[in-house]
């Protein structure tokens, strides 16, 4: 392949995991979907989110007050990466969602928490692959297989809890949930990004258990919110009904 199409051939092995993970939220959103320019709106959120991720990132690195010691890696995988990717990603989520019209199923929650973390997880997809792939061939690969999957099950677990916030019947269950949305992504995040950035055995091999949980816990959560979606729908299909006749 000549050189013309290698950045051609890169980029398209940069975005096709989040591409693929895309279309099957939006198929799972099928009974109550909401306008594609909105959902591209929350798209390109995640993906704007990278610069100030990037500047939050860079003074926190600055600032790093266990430089040189063992708690550097948990510092960097859990404070600087975890705690600011995700934060900023809730805050895109919370200002676009929490009060829009759309916002009228538990599934949504989990639908644009996802689409927001796939625009960040695309633009970062992209520099990894475009800057490392000349040292590191099976960037793309590794990184389309474990990274972009964990950005969208950080998603969901963020999304569950924004969900649950929305309409839980006590103020005292949102404030409990929308705190969860906010630690319970920051953690797994942290926990991911330590034990690849530790690099040692004794933790790696935790690692794909860890990923087991991560996907069982997180699909879970979404199959029963997609369950929800579907019992609305097909209530609302009968009422139709019934009133026709």
């Amino acid at each position: 392949m000549g050189p013309i199409f290698e950045p051609l051939r890169l980029m398209f092995m940069a975005v096709l995991p989040a591409v693929i993970l895309i279309v099957i939220m939006v198929y799972l959103d099928r009974y109550d979907r909401e306008p594609a320019r909105f959902m591209f709106q929350f798209f390109f959120w995640g993906a704007f989110s990278v610069l100030p991720v990037l500047g939050l990132e860079t003074i926190l690195s600055l600032i790093n007050p266990f430089r040189g010691s063992a708690l550097e890696v948990a510092y960097i995988a859990f404070v600087v990466a975890g705690f600011t990717e995700e934060w900023m990603k809730r805050r895109f989520l919370l200002r676009g969602l929490w009060k829009a019209k759309v916002f009228d199923q538990r599934l949504d929650g989990i639908v644009f928490s996802v689409l927001i973390a796939l625009g960040f997880a695309t633009v970062e997809n992209i520099s990894y692959v475009f800057f490392q792939y000349a040292q590191e061939p099976l960037v793309a690969v590794y990184r389309g297989v474990l990274s972009v999957p964990a950005h969208m099950l950080f998603a969901i677990a963020m999304g569950y809890e924004v969900s649950l916030a929305k309409f839980s019947p006590t103020s005292s269950d949102q404030k409990r949930h929308l705190r969860k949305s906010l630690w319970v992504p920051v953690l797994l995040h942290g926990l991911f990004d330590f034990i690849l950035m530790a690099e040692r055995w004794g933790l790696m091999i935790f690692f794909f258990p860890f990923l087991l949980y991560l996907w069982i816990s997180n699909v879970k959560k979404l199959k029963r919110f997609y369950k929800d979606a579907k019992r609305i729908h097909l209530e609302q299909e009968n009422g139709s009904d019934e009133e026709e006749i």
